[in-house]
């Protein structure tokens, strides 16, 4: 059976079920945060059929910026075994907003996040390091995913297949499992772009996370992070721009790694930053060698997280569900409480011989109306901030300017 449609999913007629050693074989697919998280919770929960597939190669060089992880993440890492000393690095609680006009900087107001901030890198090190390798396989490109004998059959682009009961797709916002699963949810280009930057100094010997306000239309991010600062500059820009500096559609590429940040990127952003920003953070932009960037896109909200595939199931968590735009600071946040209740449902399938389709119902009911709401609020508290343009319009009116 392809899963090349939209399938509601309904619960079967609880059927009983003999308990196998181990529990169900369970594919989590995907390599980034929620995907390393899950395996490590399943293995640790007593899952002895679990196998992690990251399409990335084993070796490459990764990385990514600051991520902001509530204190439900947390306990959930700290359960886990993930020590936070490991991946904190400034164990601080408080965002300062600041006003900028004409380059000075207003009275901060201080707000209060409830939990800490990290780096991608920094908490994917500390995850990696605790799964253990023999349930990883890397350079295994996911293409298709079918029923066989009753059993989830994943096929991967390398020429194998593998069978499962469960497959968890936790492989961020361009999921091959929702293009499989959930085709007619598309991500569009929502305006504007996040470009980032990680410096080898702190700027103003910061500990605190700071964003700065000068105008509709753009924001500026940056907190400490271990031997300096990481920085995130949110700028609009249409369509037709983005695919200037980027050398492809928003869709196309929804992250821009360092080689695809050229000389036209680097000026639009440095331009931006002498126009907005006071010093010395403009001149920590200019200097800032090596930087990404990634479009912020928008989705339609999901209507379900697990599908049936034969005798088995399929389920969509964190990004791979519901990409969300990075103001609403929910998308490791998401991948983490779903996996983490994921896995004290199938443990009551594991220990109690609960059914395994009714566990995964419950646990949909219980996660979905949360995804949902952080996809609505990302285009809400963007259009607070000026963020966005049409995806029909250029960005000709906006600021370029060149230093």
């Amino acid at each position: 059976m392809p899963c090349s449609h939209h399938q509601p999913f309904r619960p079967r007629p609880v059927m009983p079920r003999r308990r196998s050693n181990g529990g169900p074989r369970i594919a989590v697919i995907g390599g980034s945060l929620t995907g390393p998280a899950v395996a490590l919770m399943f293995a640790q929960a007593g899952f002895s059929h679990v196998n992690l597939y990251e399409a990335t190669p084993a070796g490459t060089t990764l990385g990514g910026g600051l991520i902001s992880l509530e204190h439900s993440s947390l306990g959930i890492l700290d359960q886990a075994g993930v020590d936070q000393d490991e991946y904190v690095h400034v164990p601080s609680e408080t965002i300062w907003q600041t006003p900028v006009k004409d380059r000075v900087l207003g009275d901060p107001v201080r707000r209060v996040y409830p939990g800490r901030f990290t780096t991608w890198t920094q908490l994917h090190d500390a995850l990696t390091r605790r799964v253990p390798n023999d349930l990883v396989t890397t350079g295994a490109r996911l293409t298709g995913l079918t029923a066989h004998r009753g059993h989830p059959l994943l096929e991967f682009a390398e020429g194998f297949t593998v069978s499962a009961d469960v497959v968890v797709f936790a492989d961020g916002r361009a999921s091959t499992g929702r293009r499989l699963l959930d085709p007619n949810r598309r991500l569009r280009y929502a305006g504007y772009v996040g470009h980032r930057g990680s410096l080898g100094f702190n700027p103003t010997a910061m500990v605190d996370f700071w964003r700065l306000e000068p105008c509709p239309g753009v924001q500026f991010n940056i907190a400490p992070i271990p031997g300096g600062a990481d920085w995130t500059f949110y700028l609009n820009a249409g369509p037709g721009e983005y695919t200037r500096m980027f050398g492809a559609a928003p869709r196309q590429r929804l992250f821009a790694q360092p080689r695809h940040v050229g000389g036209t990127a680097r000026a639009h952003v440095d331009g931006n930053a002498v126009w907005h920003l006071p010093e010395p953070f403009a001149s920590a932009v200019h200097c800032t060698a090596s930087r990404t960037a990634f479009p912020v896109m928008d989705i339609e909200p999901p209507t379900q997280m697990v599908w049936p595939v034969g005798d088995g199931f399929a389920v969509l968590l964190g990004d791979a569900l519901a990409p969300v735009r990075a103001h609403t600071a929910r998308g490791a946040n998401n991948g983490f409480e779903q996996g983490d209740g994921l896995v004290t449902a199938l443990c009551q399938h594991l220990r109690h011989d609960a059914d395994l389709g009714n566990a995964l119902s419950g646990w949909q009911r219980r996660y979905l109306p949360a995804a949902v709401a952080a996809v609505r609020l990302g285009p809400v508290i963007g259009g607070r901030l000026g963020l966005g343009v049409s995806p029909d319009a250029d960005s000709a009116n906006l600021v370029e300017l060149t230093v």
